[in-house]
């Protein structure tokens, strides 16, 4: 019989439905009948038939016509709210932070899979979870592994053995034993305790990373969890269950343990939970709508789900991928302002950079080689100030692959920490089957994490640091040789002028936001976790940096294709054209004054879904792999990256 799961007021109700050809008007006072019947006061209803109220999903807040027929609008199952004329919105609706979320309406279910072993997942494969493309499934070794561990654990519980975290309490309490006959209200109370943290939701992109990087850690078979459990884990995953995690309270020590409670209290089936399906509602009805069971948990089960460093480290994948993405695009971006502000191509000649073989300096300089001005690419913007006076550029031009350069080298470096995180075992005590004993350690301790997600804030706050200043030359006149703020009759109107403004209130805030979290420690659990990483919040300003990178970049880009309007029908380069193209697809030319944020969110977005290294990246190949560089000496170490040797033919230059 279908049946729909109704929300009024401060409860949810399950109504069967044995007609679907039932108005919504019908179901709305159904509902009502079932919310009355238990209430004192009747709700303080006084009679059904006239009271006035609207009906909506949930999962849209869109309005339900109350005259069209149930089988018309909604399916089985589908969740919906009733709002009673004169109440407010009801406080358990949990907004997701507006824009962030793709796993709405448009979601699909993914038909392909990727297996998980614990020790073979990328930062790339996380984030592509998130984004809710692929299933997720265990490898039979790794099913196997786990199968070992629980046994240890069954053995260990069946002879009384005392050992922390299976049969104690936890922290401070790590000497008082708990009778066999407690261990699962143990391991409840545990979840229950632990799931204090506050403020907004996880996204449900960051909560599916953060639900499939625990099943990736746990298929690694040291935690002691079940295979019954952790199939109901991967059950919940693949029907996008999410539970509500508050993404603050992780002081990143003796685990993420805070959101991690939380994770694992909406697969026990209590407080929240959130699904394409449903929107936000108890997790015991989302559960259920899907067809799934709320996990049962056994003995060191619930320490098993929350030990660990997944919020840190799976918020750290998405910082590291993004910031892969902004890096490469922000040698495009520049390279046009360069062409813009009719710079030279001579300082990223190949003999300089081998000079100083920093890989991420040359791998720079030669992607700007690619894009501007050469016998591959002429630019006529370039012929046409081949013989000017000048000599040299501004440090914001010419200091580009130095600049970005270390911005590169230290986003590898990050990856690679994070990369070696996600395929960690971060539990205590760890299991080792093939021993037959447990051991305690501080693998949970999230310092790795914390510390490189401090150094990618610092590394790729530069970016926009200098992307700043490259805007401020576009829209000086003095220094730009174009109208003052990009634009025709200034004065009337004000061009680019608080665009700048914004990309500099953007990158002051960066300047605070780059103070490394992890040099702070408070000590917690009555001085048992004393020393602390804090990588929680590294994690989450690592982030908010990031973004606010993407933005100011986003408004030089804005700033060097309005640039171009000035300089035609003069062409730049092919790639740059390409670049240029793309842009004027999403935003016009600025001719007078309009609504400007809209601009810059485009070209946000384009940035966001990398569409400029998309439409550049056919070009850097080409010219990468055509040109050879001339045999010479060269350090050993200055061409090792992916990527061919610099090329070495004529350079134009002024």
């Amino acid at each position: 019989m279908p049946r729909f799961t109704v929300h009024i007021r401060d409860e949810w109700l399950a109504v069967p439905c044995r007609d679907t050809t039932n108005t919504i008007q019908w179901l709305g006072q159904e509902s009502l009948k079932r919310y009355i019947k238990n209430k004192p006061d009747n709700g303080g209803i006084t009679a059904v038939k006239d009271t006035r109220f609207v009906v909506r999903r949930c999962q849209s807040l869109g309005l339900l016509d109350a005259d069209d027929t149930i089988e018309d609008v909604l399916e089985d199952n589908d969740f919906v709210e009733l709002a009673i004329e004169g109440d407010t919105m009801s406080p358990d609706f949990i907004p997701c932070e507006p824009g962030v979320s793709h796993l709405t309406a448009a979601y699909r279910e993914p038909g392909e899979y990727i297996s998980l072993d614990g020790n073979s997942l990328t930062s790339t494969d996380l984030v592509n979870l998130g984004r809710g493309l692929y299933k997720i499934k265990l490898t039979a070794e790794a099913e196997r592994k786990v199968v070992q561990a629980r046994e240890l654990l069954d053995t260990i519980v069946k002879e009384n053995k005392v050992v922390y975290g299976i049969t104690t309490g936890f922290g401070k309490f790590a000497r008082t034993v708990i009778p066999v006959s407690k261990l699962k209200e143990l391991q409840e109370n545990l979840v229950r305790s632990h799931s204090a943290g506050v403020g907004n939701p996880l996204s449900p992109e960051r909560t599916r990373m953060l639900l499939a990087l625990r099943i990736n850690v746990l298929a690694k078979g040291h935690s002691g969890i079940s295979l019954e459990t952790l199939h109901a884990m991967i059950q919940a995953f693949n029907a996008s269950c999410l539970s509500f995690v508050p993404e603050k309270g992780t002081v990143g020590a003796s685990g993420d343990l805070a959101p991690l409670s939380h994770l694992a209290l909406g697969l026990m089936g209590e407080g929240k939970m959130w699904s394409p399906k449903s929107g936000w509602a108890d997790a015991k009805y989302v559960l259920e709508a899907h067809g799934l069971k709320p996990i049962s948990l056994k003995p060191k089960e619930g320490l098993a789900l929350i030990n660990g460093t997944q919020m840190i480290t799976s918020m750290g994948a998405e910082a590291v991928e993004r910031a892969l993405a902004i890096a490469q695009q922000a040698d495009i971006i520049a390279a046009l302002t360069l062409e813009v502000l009719k710079g030279t191509t001579k300082a990223f000649d190949s003999d300089i950079h081998t000079l100083r073989p920093h890989p991420g300096q040359i791998e720079v300089a030669q992607r700007f080689r690619s894009l501007l001005d050469s016998d591959h690419h002429p630019s006529q913007i370039a012929e046409s100030h081949r013989f000017c006076d000048r000599v040299q550029d501004a440090y914001t031009m010419r200091c580009c692959p130095q600049v970005h350069g270390v911005t590169n080298d230290t986003i590898k470096f990050v990856q690679n920490i994070i990369n070696t995180e996600i395929n960690s075992a971060t539990d205590n005590p760890m299991v080792f089957a093939e021993r037959g004993e447990t051991i305690s350690g501080g693998n949970f301790h999230g310092e790795y994490p914390a510390k490189a997600l401090d150094f990618l804030a610092i590394a790729v706050h530069e970016l926009a640091s200098i992307s700043e200043r490259r805007i401020e030359r576009l829209c000086n006149p003095s220094l730009s040789e174009l109208p003052a703020f990009l634009v025709n009759e200034g004065g009337l109107n004000s061009g680019f002028m608080i665009a700048h403004c914004t990309a500099a209130a953007l990158v002051s805030e960066n300047k605070v936001l780059c103070h490394p979290s992890s040099v702070d420690s408070l000590s917690t659990s009555a001085a048992t976790e004393d020393h602390v990483s804090m990588g929680g919040w590294a994690a989450r300003k690592a982030l908010r940096v990031i973004e606010h990178v993407e933005q100011v970049l986003a408004i030089e880009l804005l700033a060097a294709c309005q640039g171009i309007e000035f300089l035609r029908p003069l062409r730049t380069t092919t790639p740059l054209e390409k670049v240029y193209e793309l842009v004027r697809s999403v935003v016009k030319p600025w001719i007078k004054d309009r609504f400007m944020s809209p601009d810059i969110e485009a070209v946000h977005r384009l940035l966001i879904d990398q569409k400029v290294w998309n439409v550049a990246k056919p070009y850097i190949d080409k010219y990468q792999s055509e040109y050879i560089p001339e045999s010479r000496p060269v350090s050993p170490t200055a061409f090792s990256l992916d990527s061919p040797a610099s090329p070495r033919k004529r350079v134009r230059h002024e």
